[in-house]
């Protein structure tokens, strides 16, 4: 709890068994209130690590449904849960938990109401491990982006998190695609519907039990990226309408 308001942390799993008890550990519980973990089939252990170091709410796909499909479950869950304010963390430990106190205060003093966790901010991402072509290809992509969307983030890629629930609420979040480009559309409905996000500085590690996709992959992540900040260049002219932005 953080000045009254009701703190989760959603952790979007799939075969995180090695790295969730490190990314739990870490997780400040003086102001989280809950943690979900949403698995989605793994194929490993992850739902008995889950259950081992304590996690009290688990949600298990009995089917994978993606990423974007993983992260419906997790908003779902923290709003049934009555959260106010909404954390989503890898739990492959590629994102230190111990920047869960900043990315909250800022929202919970009224700050922001979106604080995302840039690795490009400083030099975190290539220091951290991120292979050249992906920090390349997230400099082209953002750059593109920021001119379309009119905005000027440091990176519209990075999997670490924070929303008021009010903003979680706000959009039409369960219109996104179930694959990675999730997150670009969550960012544009959030920018669509008026709201700002800040974006703090944030150390990464690139290691062999931490999840990431590859190089096919990144490029249909990337093309779905350039597709949806054209959409909302078109909505926001008034030259067509999607429904992920009602």
């Amino acid at each position: 709890m953080y000045n009254n308001q009701k703190v989760v942390v959603v952790l979007p799993a799939y075969n995180a068994s090695q790295t969730i008890k490190k990314t739990y550990d870490e997780i400040p519980f003086d102001l989280v209130d809950e943690v979900v973990l949403v698995d989605d089939a793994s194929t490993d252990s992850t739902i008995e690590m889950a259950n081992k170091i304590g996690i009290k709410h688990i949600v298990a796909h009995q089917s994978n449904k993606g990423y974007g499909g993983n992260q419906k479950s997790c908003y779902l869950k923290a709003l049934e849960l009555k959260a106010d304010i909404v954390i989503m963390l890898h739990p492959d430990y590629q994102y230190t938990p111990l920047l869960i106190r900043s990315m909250v205060s800022i929202i919970a003093e009224g700050l922001f109401p979106v604080v995302i966790a840039s690795r490009i901010l400083g030099k975190g991402a290539l220091k951290g491990g991120m292979p050249l072509y992906k920090y390349f290809f997230n400099r082209i992509l953002t750059l593109t982006q920021n001119i379309l969307i009119n905005q000027k983030l440091s990176e519209y890629h990075t999997g670490y998190r924070a929303f008021s629930a009010k903003v979680i609420q706000d959009i039409n979040f369960l219109e996104n695609s179930d694959d990675f480009v999730f997150d670009n559309q969550m960012l544009c409905q959030i920018f669509n519907k008026g709201y700002e996000i800040a974006e703090i500085t944030c150390p990464t590690k690139y290691f062999e039990e931490a999840s990431s996709i590859n190089f096919k992959r990144s490029m249909i992540y990337g093309i779905g990226c350039i597709k949806t900040s054209i959409q909302y260049w078109l909505q926001n002219k008034g030259l067509a309408k999607y429904p992920i932005f009602k």
